[in-house]
Formats: structure tokens, C-alpha cells, sequence
């Protein structure tokens, strides 16, 4: 393509663009949703935070399975004092902690404090990290976290991670992704999880 069809093309490309982004003026809050058996749901999520974190936002991150180890985000990101609150309230993996009672207890006392800050307009962003597990385990109720999350200001955002989200809550989301998994090292090569790659 020579150089003047190139501009040509770009051209109109720009004015497409320009006139999309005239016809989309709204703002608001948004429910966001990254399940999938792929890896990258935390992480993604994580990247909003930080884009949040650095607009000056109040941030709470809730994390529902994890909590038996620290976490490395938990260390860097403590760093933001007063600006973010961090909770892992789990106990970790539900093959580990064998006990559906107190797994249960934990999820729900972790979703009593994420509405906590869902609702408190201070927070522009609540991360509920792994709630989707919680739920698709059956130790949430869908309905009611849907009603929890009606209440949230019109101006602030929600991420839920975590495989398997409900039917329910993905149509009730703004933004949905699915990370696929195409290929993984544990599964395929035996490679244990690593230091900065999963925790």
C-alpha cells in the first residue's frame, strides 16, 4: 500500500472513530466481570486499581479465597495508606481448608465487608477478588449479591473475578470478560506456580 492510500484509509478510519466517540458521552459506574478458566482475571483487574490508585480514587480490594499466605500484591500495594483498603479473608484453596461451614462463614463475612465499601461513596472502586468461586460454590447467594451491588453509587465501579461466574450476575454486569486458557505451564509442563507470575 503506498503512502498516500495508507493516509487515505487512516483518514477515514479517524473520522469513524471520531464520530463513535461523539454518539458515546455517558459516564457511569460500572460492574465489571472477569471470569474464564484462563489465567489473568486478579491481574487485569489489579491493572484498574492502579489506574484508579493513580487518578487519586479511594480503592478497597476484598479477596475472598486467598488469605492463607500474603500476597505479593498485598505488600506493594500497601504502600497506598489511606487511599486503599486491602482484605484477604480467605483461607485459601477450598481442597486445603476442607471445612465447607467455615469456608462458607469466611465468604460471606468477606461479601459483608466489600458491601461495605460498595456502598460508601468515599470508594470509587471495590475489586471483590475470587467472589465468583464463592459463588459458583454455592457459599454466596447470586440474588443477594446482585441487590448488594444495586446499591452501589452511580458514579463507582465494581470488578468480580474468579472462574465460573453465574449466569445471573453476567447479564446483570456492564463489562464481562472471559479469559480463555489456550495453553498453561502446570497443566502441560509440570511448572510449579512462581513468585510474580501467580502469587
Amino acid at each position: 500500500m503506498d503512502e498516500l492510500k495508507y493516509q487515505q484509509k487512516m483518514q477515514r478510519r479517524k473520522e469513524v472513530q471520531e464520530q463513535r466517540l461523539a454518539q458515546r458521552n455517558k459516564e457511569k459506574g460500572l460492574i465489571i466481570v472477569n471470569t474464564g478458566n484462563g489465567k489473568g482475571k486478579t491481574t487485569a483487574a489489579l491493572g484498574m486499581v492502579i489506574r484508579s490508585l493513580g487518578h487519586g480514587y479511594k480503592v478497597a480490594i476484598i479477596q475472598f479465597i486467598k488469605g492463607a499466605w500474603e500476597p505479593a500484591e498485598k505488600a506493594i500495594l500497601g504502600n497506598w495508606d489511606g487511599q486503599l483498603e486491602f482484605h484477604a479473608m480467605g483461607e485459601g484453596f477450598t481442597w486445603d481448608t476442607q471445612d465447607r461451614a467455615r469456608d462458607q462463614e469466611k465468604a460471606i463475612a468477606a461479601w459483608e465487608k466489600g458491601l461495605e465499601y460498595i456502598i460508601n461513596p468515599e470508594y470509587r472502586l471495590v475489586l471483590l477478588d475470587e467472589v465468583n468461586i464463592a459463588l459458583k460454590l454455592g457459599y454466596l447467594d447470586v440474588d443477594t449479591m446482585i441487590h448488594g451491588l444495586n446499591q452501589k453509587p452511580e458514579d463507582s465501579h465494581v470488578i468480580l473475578t474468579g472462574r465460573g461466574a453465574p449466569e445471573k450476575l453476567i447479564e446483570r454486569a456492564d463489562l464481562v470478560t472471559e479469559m480463555t486458557l489456550v495453553k498453561h505451564p502446570f497443566s502441560e509442563q509440570g511448572v510449579k506456580a512462581q513468585p510474580g507470575i501467580e502469587f
